[in-house]
């Protein structure tokens, strides 16, 4: 068990968020939330056909709203990488417990999103996934309380770090 209610993942497409999040859960005791996953059950649609039907300022807001209205008491919350676009969700999940950067670098990230092409990742289609990463990784930083490098070992041995961390910087 852990001392915190709420603990929420936080970072780039690839990071392993929702991986990283079921372990944490089972690990924890806590019940596990995937936002993308509530996001995709209140549009009835995949995140990438959001985009294409109606942008991704457009899926940005469903974000925002599905996180003002999840229940945070007792998960591990996973969020879409563009959380962090907003401030006051962002305010939300600190004030409920631990905001956690799952980090990794950029050429890893980009091997485990060619895996999946087809993401749904809510930015203007003109930038790249380097500018994506390049301008998302500074508000990560901020909104972080602790950061986890996503790249060392497999899921369970990541939530293992967060754990650890989380046991000595509460």
């Amino acid at each position: 068990m852990t001392a915190f209610n709420t603990i929420s993942l936080i970072g780039m497409p690839g990071a392993g968020k929702s991986t990283v999040g079921v372990v944490l859960a089972k690990l924890t005791g806590l019940r596990f939330c995937d936002t993308d996953l509530d996001i995709q059950v209140r549009e009835h649609a995949t995140l990438q056909a959001i985009l294409e039907r109606h942008g991704y300022d457009y899926l940005r807001s469903v974000e925002e709203q599905v996180i003002l209205g999840v229940d945070l008491d007792d998960a591990v919350i996973s969020t879409g990488g563009s959380a962090v676009y907003s401030e006051v969700c962002m305010q939300r999940l600190q004030m409920a417990g631990p905001v956690v950067y799952l980090k990794a670098d950029l050429e890893s990230l980009e091997q485990r999103v060619a895996a999946a092409p087809l993401r749904g990742i809510a930015s203007d289609t003109s930038l790249s996934f380097a500018d994506i990463y390049a301008e998302r990784t500074p508000l990560y930083r901020r909104y972080a309380g602790l950061t986890v490098d996503a790249t060392r070992g497999c899921a369970e041995q990541v939530a293992d770090s967060i754990l650890a961390c989380l046991q000595t910087h509460p």
